[in-house]
């Protein structure tokens, strides 16, 4: 083990779909689909005498997300754009909160900065409602 104390779930709750929400600008919850978001960063070991490492180095920590929107929600950001292209809207933060169903300690982590890498539209005969995923290119991830 790795010297972590295991504790029990109370009540079985483990964080869902069900208790997030996340806020883009002044957009409805419910328009929001799908949420991915990350940061890299680069680092390695550094050797000097011997076979094993003696320190690590680290590097630039790249951030990236993407975010899941129903065709109302791409049209309604649209409107903040000078251009029409998604591209040309000013950054913004995305905001995503587990919050417990039965009360607990709310967990929040902020994506700063976000702007669109691309504007695009895909549908087909028979879809019911129109979903796009779309990259964009944050500053950093605030994860507390």
């Amino acid at each position: 083990m790795n010297g972590l104390r295991q504790v029990p779930l109370i009540n079985g709750a483990e964080p869902s779909w069900a208790n997030l929400t996340v806020s883009i600008a002044s957009l409805p919850e419910n328009a929001i689909t799908s949420i991915d978001y990350e940061d890299d960063q680069d680092m390695e070991n550094i050797y000097a005498a011997g076979q094993t490492p003696v320190a690590r180095g680290y590097g630039q920590i790249k951030p990236s997300a993407k975010v899941g929107l129903l065709r109302s929600a791409v049209e309604a950001i649209r409107v903040s754009s000078p251009t029409g292209r998604l591209q040309d809207i000013a950054p913004f933060d995305i905001v995503v909160q587990f919050v417990p169903l039965e009360g607990g300690t709310i967990i929040t982590h902020k994506i700063r900065n976000c702007q669109f890498k691309k504007d695009s539209l895909s549908t087909k005969k028979g879809d019911m409602s129109i979903e796009t995923d779309f990259d964009l290119l944050p500053s950093h991830i605030e994860w507390k």
